[in-house]
């Protein structure tokens, strides 16, 4: 699995303007299945998104099209793991 974070670095007014075309990106890539989880943090500095383990470079990529990143607002960093222990309620996550 991968845990991904974006950093905002442009002020919230730049990122509220392509929020819309971000939640379409994030939609986009929940469909495929990649995305499993995603979310602002709080304080509201940047955002969190789990993806399914595979091909990182297939992820970079997917990173580089979300309209926060081509538009300089936001930056990511990948975090890759194993996901060896989970609550019940989320098991299927071990699979990925």
């Amino acid at each position: 699995m991968f845990i991904v974070t974006l950093t905002y670095i442009r002020p919230l007014e730049e990122l509220d303007a392509l929020m819309d075309a971000h939640l379409t990106w994030l939609k986009k890539h929940y469909a495929s299945g990649l995305f499993v989880a995603s979310g602002r943090q709080v304080p509201r500095k940047g955002g969190v998104i789990l993806a399914r383990s595979g091909d990182r470079d297939g992820l970079d990529a997917v990173l580089a099209r979300d309209p926060f990143v081509q538009n300089g607002v936001a930056r990511t960093d990948v975090i890759e793991f194993i996901p060896s222990m989970t609550a019940l309620s989320v098991e299927v996550l071990k699979t990925f």
